[in-house]
C-alpha cells in the first residue's frame, strides 16, 4: 500500500485492475493538487504487487469485500473509492456484500462491474478478446508477447515506453494461476448497481479496446444518478494517458464528499 497527502483530509482509495499494482496510480499520487485536499491510498490487491499470494479467494465476492473493507478501515473515514478495470468489479463486490457503508462516492474508470458470458457490464473490447487465453498462460513464450500486445493496446495514444515496460512487468509478476483465477467467475450485478446510494462517476475512454464503452453505458443505465465523464479518443487508462483531465475530474467529484 502507498499513501500520499494529509491523513486528516478526506480519503480517496485507488483500486487497480487485473494483473497490475498500486504503481499504476503514480500520476495521481504525485499530483500536488489532489494530494493537497485528500489522503490518497493505493493498494495492491491480493495476489498482486507486494501483497501476499493466497491460494484461493479470487472468485469469492465476500473475500474481495473483506480485503477492501480492511483498507477502508485504515482510511478512517468514508472514502471515495476509484476502481479501474477489474478494480470496478472489486468495488461492486464490496457493495454486493456490505452496501455503501464507508463509501463517500464511487468512481469507475474503464471498469467492469460484471464478468462472464452474457453479462453486459463485463463487455470486453477487441484487444482483450485477442489477448485471451495467451495472457493467462504459464508458458513465457506465450504469455510475454500476449501481455505486451495487450499493454500496448491499453492506451489509444502512444504510451511512454518506460510506463509500458513497468506495466508489462507488473502483469508478469502476478502468478499465472492468479491471472487465470480472476477470470473464472460468472457474476451479474444489475441489482447491486441499482442499489448504490452514493454519488458515482463513470469515467471511460471512447476508444477503450480492453473494456468496451458498452460496459460504461451499462453502469450508467443502472446506477441511480450516475454521472459520465467520457474521454474522447481515450483508451483504457485515462488516469495515465489523460492524467491532467482525469485528476481534474477526480478533484471536482471528490470535493465535499465526506460521507
Amino acid at each position: 500500500m502507498r499513501t500520499a497527502g494529509d491523513p486528516e483530509r478526506p480519503p480517496i482509495v485507488l483500486v487497480h485492475g487485473w494483473a497490475q499494482s498500486r504503481r499504476c496510480w503514480e500520476r495521481q499520487l504525485g499530483d500536488a493538487d489532489v494530494a493537497r485536499d485528500h489522503h490518497l491510498i493505493a493498494l495492491d490487491l491480493r495476489g498482486h504487487g507486494e501483497s501476499d499470494v493466497p491460494p484461493d479467494g479470487y472468485d469469492d465476492p465476500a473475500v474481495w469485500a473483506e480485503d477492501l473493507a480492511a483498507v477502508l478501515d485504515f482510511a478512517g473515514a468514508p472514502a471515495v473509492v476509484v476502481g479501474w478495470s477489474y478494480g470496478g468489479l472489486v468495488v461492486t463486490d464490496y457493495v454486493r456484500e456490505r452496501g455503501c457503508a464507508s463509501l463517500a462516492g464511487i468512481v469507475l474508470v474503464g471498469a467492469l462491474t460484471e464478468i462472464g458470458r452474457g453479462h453486459p457490464g463485463g463487455t470486453i473490447g477487441a484487444a482483450m478478446r485477442a489477448a485471451i487465453p495467451g495472457v493467462l498462460s504459464a508458458d513465457p513464450a506465450v504469455a510475454v508477447p500476449a501481455v505486451t500486445s495487450l499493454t500496448l493496446a491499453m492506451t489509444a495514444e502512444p504510451a511512454d515506453g518506460a510506463q509500458v515496460q513497468a506495466w508489462i512487468g507488473a502483469t508478469l509478476r502476478v502468478p499465472p494461476a492468479v491471472r487465470g483465477a480472476l477470470f473464472r467467475r460468472d457474476v451479474g450485478s444489475a441489482e447491486v448497481l441499482a442499489g448504490i446510494t452514493v454519488p458515482t462517476l463513470v469515467a471511460h475512454g471512447t476508444d477503450d479496446a480492453v473494456v468496451a464503452p458498452a460496459a460504461a453505458d451499462y453502469a450508467l443505465g443502472k446506477i441511480p444518478g450516475a454521472a459520465a465523464r467520457w474521454f474522447q479518443g481515450g483508451g483504457h487508462a485515462p488516469f495515465a494517458e489523460r492524467a491532467d483531465g482525469f485528476n481534474r475530474a477526480l478533484r471536482e467529484f471528490a470535493v465535499g464528499r465526506k460521507g
